[in-house]
């Protein structure tokens, strides 16, 4: 039962991290309190959906997971258009423009979970403990245990956190963890359409929230509305019918009619930021590490950045047998903190500056987008700095 690190939770983030880190040479235990969801045989489609960076699937080629998963229920992005609330201002992004294949590829979570659960699964050094509960972490000098309720004890050099935005692990290291909530949900449900999507993603900024339409394969699209809670709530007690009128007037109906084939689910939108992402014998990553708003599309593609930024800086130690020692750990900390910093000010930015019905900030927004999307450069900019 002893192992160099013990990753606690096995979603995305948690489970590519621990495959990374085995395949770096280290042995692994992981441990979470349910198996994460079996990929569906049947035709319906998962509401919560992603936006995968090419660097994200870099890396889950790499965990060996992306070659499991069923490629016709992927949908690259190819085109972005993001539109302002003044029905003139828009910014457009192509990934032929940027010299790229695609910009982004939308797969549905469960999909991912399966693939990585299955790679996770595969003949490696890594010990699955799964379903159990933690009932106690305490940290020590030269290592750290964690203690399960049938009285088992798992000692590691190094524990990851990987347990969510509310982490258990990150209350037992008591890590200083400020929140803000927005006081917006986010709805999702995937829409049938009567017009082709030919692989673009829509994106509404409205002064009730943003409306975001992801492709999905076929004439299918994934919502992301993230709107006030108050209007939220409105928009779950729709039935069918209404709930797809009503996205496709706020859609401007560039898709033309629509039709509901999953419910809408919802969850509360907030910022989160830790004080620190490591401490002596702990790390943490994705969600435990960092909460940010989703118009970006970019919150499971920071957490891959951060499970391959550690795995990165452990397989580099070098002489250092203890993978758990502070001053290493550190340098992964170093390497996270400016594009979690950046990423979350970027978005919180956003969020304010179009969340209002000031009209000077709405005339500045609206010309902002104009403006950007005229300077062809700095666009490709923005797009090589959102897909690493």
């Amino acid at each position: 039962m002893d192992f160099d690190v013990i990753v606690i939770g096995v979603g995305l983030v948690g489970s590519s991290c621990a495959i990374a880190l085995n395949a770096g040479g280290l042995r692994v235990a992981v441990v979470d309190t349910q198996r994460p969801p079996i990929a569906s045989a049947t035709e319906s489609w998962d509401s919560r959906i992603y936006a995968i960076s090419p660097g994200s699937k870099t890396f889950l080629q790499e965990c060996g997971a992306w070659q499991l998963l069923n490629v016709a229920r992927l949908c690259p992005v190819e085109n972005m258009r993001v539109c302002g609330d003044d029905a003139r201002s828009a910014l457009d992004f192509g990934a032929y423009d940027a010299g790229m294949r695609e910009l982004a590829v939308i797969l549905e979570n469960r999909e991912l979970q399966h693939a990585l659960w299955q790679a996770l699964e595969a003949p490696r050094q890594i010990e699955v403990f799964v379903p159990a509960q933690c009932e106690d972490l305490v940290f020590e000098p030269a290592a750290a245990r964690l203690v399960l309720p049938d009285g088992r004890t798992l000692s590691a050099r190094l524990v990851v956190g990987a347990d969510g935005s509310d982490s258990w692990v990150r209350t037992q290291a008591a890590i200083e963890t400020t929140m803000r909530p927005y006081a917006q949900t986010a709805v999702v449900a995937n829409f049938s359409m009567a017009r082709p999507h030919r692989d673009t993603a829509m994106q509404w900024f409205q002064r009730d929230g943003v409306l975001a339409l992801l492709p999905l394969p076929g004439e299918r699209v994934s919502m992301v509305w993230s709107t006030a809670t108050e209007h939220a709530a409105e928009l779950l007690a729709l039935d069918t019918v209404e709930l797809a009128a009503r996205v496709m007037a706020a859609a401007h109906g560039t898709f033309g009619d629509m039709q509901l084939i999953t419910p809408a689910a919802a969850f509360p939108l907030r910022i989160q930021r830790v004080r620190n992402l490591v401490k002596p014998r702990l790390a943490l990553i994705g969600d435990a590490a960092h909460n940010v708003h989703p118009l970006a599309g970019q919150g499971v593609n920071l957490g891959f950045r951060d499970a391959r930024e550690l795995a990165r800086v452990l397989a580099a130690r070098g002489a250092q047998n203890d993978c758990g020692d502070f001053a290493l750990l550190r340098r992964y900390e170093r390497a996270r903190k400016e594009d979690i910093a950046t990423m979350q000010f970027t978005t919180d930015t956003l969020q304010r500056l179009f969340n209002n019905d000031n009209a000077p900030l709405g005339m500045l927004r609206n010309t902002g987008l104009r403006l950007v999307n005229r300077q062809s450069a700095l666009k490709n900019l923005l797009v090589r700095h959102a897909v690493g």
